[in-house]
């Protein structure tokens, strides 16, 4: 269910252009949602908060929303699980998101981190939120400006309106696997879909599943978006826009979360994120995979 807002966002992409002319409405928030993963020998990857690089640069007027904080459920077994539908309403509006605003969200460099925030606001029930094409990246390549310090917006009340399917867990996965009306799809690189290189703890993929990398849908210089167009034929050719239902997963549900963002915007209405993905598939090995 969307937010009240007398402010409707003109797309679920707004374009930097579009940004720079509605900054400083009321009812307006920006959030800056970067993470980073560095490589680490232990855990393949390390997640750090991207919180010391937006204090140091962002949008102006953004404030700041922490994926290994508070937006990641402590009682996980997992990294970055998902808070309760609830708990995110709650989490939310401490940080400023209410019934009757608008949000725009983005991320340094890659826009999963953005996506992300994106899919976790819609399992709560909240529909008037954007990702920033491009994100800083393109801002300031654009020579925008931007701000240092820290912004803290007014807490708000966001009413849940708990969306639970949109995430599914691995007996879920494990289900829809052998369905051939459902289409799991792997947004991790094509070399890891294959089972070379950085892996989980099991090189491979999800038995049975099709494979779109995040990262192929970007243009590398600006990290804006390819087309619409060239995106929904790489879905299509990875089977999800015939397919009745569509599971995307990753490593942690990253950036599996761009692909269900896209899905989305492409009129998919039957798609559920694996929220530990990989993290938790591995840890089974009785759960099917395939390399090659």
């Amino acid at each position: 269910m969307a937010g009240s807002s007398t402010y409707a966002l003109p797309d679920t992409l707004v374009s930097t252009d579009w940004l720079a002319g509605a900054l400083g409405r009321g009812d307006l928030r920006v959030f800056d949602c970067t993470c980073f993963l560095l490589p680490d020998p232990k855990t393949t990857l390390r997640a750090e908060s991207g919180r010391p690089a937006y204090e140091e640069a962002h949008i102006p007027g953004a404030g700041f929303l922490d994926l290994t904080g508070d937006f990641s459920d402590p009682a996980g077994r997992f990294r970055f699980t998902m808070p309760p539908p609830k708990r995110l309403a709650e989490l939310f509006g401490a940080h400023g998101i209410g019934d009757d605003t608008a949000v725009v969200l983005y991320a340094a460099d890659t826009p999963q981190w953005a996506t992300r925030f994106w899919w976790m606001l819609r399992v709560a029930g909240f529909d008037n939120a954007a990702v920033l094409d491009g994100g800083l990246k393109k801002w300031r390549i654009e020579g925008r400006p931007v701000e240092s310090g820290a912004v803290t917006v007014p807490a708000a009340t966001l009413v849940p309106h708990p969306r639970p399917e949109l995430v599914i867990g691995r007996d879920g996965v494990l289900a829809a696997a052998g369905d051939p009306g459902v289409c799991v799809v792997n947004a991790l690189s094509a070399e890891q879909h294959r089972g070379e290189g950085t892996h989980y703890g099991r090189p491979g993929r999800i038995a049975g599943s099709s494979n779109v990398p995040s990262a192929t849908l970007l243009d590398p210089r600006t990290n804006a978006f390819l087309s619409a167009g060239e995106i929904e034929a790489a879905m299509r050719a990875a089977g999800a826009m015939d397919a009745d239902r569509v599971v995307p997963y990753c490593g942690g549900g990253i950036a599996a979360s761009v692909t269900t963002y896209w899905l989305t915007r492409l009129g998919k209405k039957n798609v559920a994120l694996y929220d530990a993905s990989l993290s938790e598939w591995v840890t089974d090995e009785k759960l099917p995979m395939e390399v090659g």
